[in-house]
């Protein structure tokens, strides 16, 4: 449409207001657009006719804003089908157990401890101490020389003096001679899932037995 007042040519918001008057919108759709231009073509000044490429570049510019629209639309119906497949497949793993450096696991009445300690190195002499919660050692496993890699271990129950333990929660850590030093090691260990969450930020926390919510992405195996 031509501006009157200043013998230019372009769009004239205020036919984008009369457009969208009574429709309640804010944002030009593309119907309105397309009527828009072709208001824009049919008043035109003949002696001053609209610019081809500038005529094709704002059809561009639209073409651009409307296509990331409809792609930011999409990706955000794709992010939600993700979640919701993961939250699916995370489900099943209820009842089941999971390796994770949680540091603690849960004894329960006959049971036994598992997991698994991490040796960056080979290892000359292995121990993997397990303590209550109250910091006091109730049992050393000597798991003797060790090559590098993951190397499984299981807790009886039982305390140094051969009685059984009292169920609940330990703390599990290992100790490794790497290079003629004494060092930690990380310790994995086998707990159960009780349930699955979502959490705000689009996660997923598993809740374990005896230990509580663990994100994720922190599990190492699932077994």
């Amino acid at each position: 449409m031509i501006d009157t007042q200043n013998g230019t040519q372009g769009i004239d918001f205020r036919t984008v207001q009369d457009l969208n008057k009574g429709k309640g919108k804010k944002q030009l759709g593309q119907a309105e657009f397309l009527k828009l231009m072709t208001t824009q073509l049919q008043n035109q000044d003949p002696l001053k006719p609209q610019d081809s490429a500038a005529f094709l570049n704002q059809i561009a510019q639209f073409s651009t804003v409307d296509g990331i629209s409809k792609l930011n639309d999409g990706f955000k119906q794709l992010s939600a089908s993700l979640v919701s497949n993961q939250a699916l497949q995370a489900s099943s793993l209820i009842g089941h157990s999971v390796l994770a450096p949680t540091g603690v696991a849960a004894l329960e009445p006959g049971g036994a401890i598992q997991g698994s300690a991490v040796l960056p190195a080979a290892s000359g002499d292995v121990k993997v101490s397990v303590f209550d919660q109250a910091g006091q050692l109730v049992r050393r496993i000597d798991l003797g020389s060790q090559a590098a890699g993951n190397v499984d271990f299981k807790w009886d129950g039982r305390r140094n003096d051969g009685t059984y333990a009292t169920p609940g929660n330990y703390f599990v850590k290992t100790d490794a001679s790497v290079d003629g030093r004494n060092e930690a090691v990380d310790t994995l260990l086998v707990s159960k899932v009780r349930s699955v969450t979502l959490s705000n930020s689009g996660g997923l926390l598993l809740d374990l037995n005896g230990i509580g919510s663990l994100d994720f992405k922190e599990v190492r195996q699932i077994l």
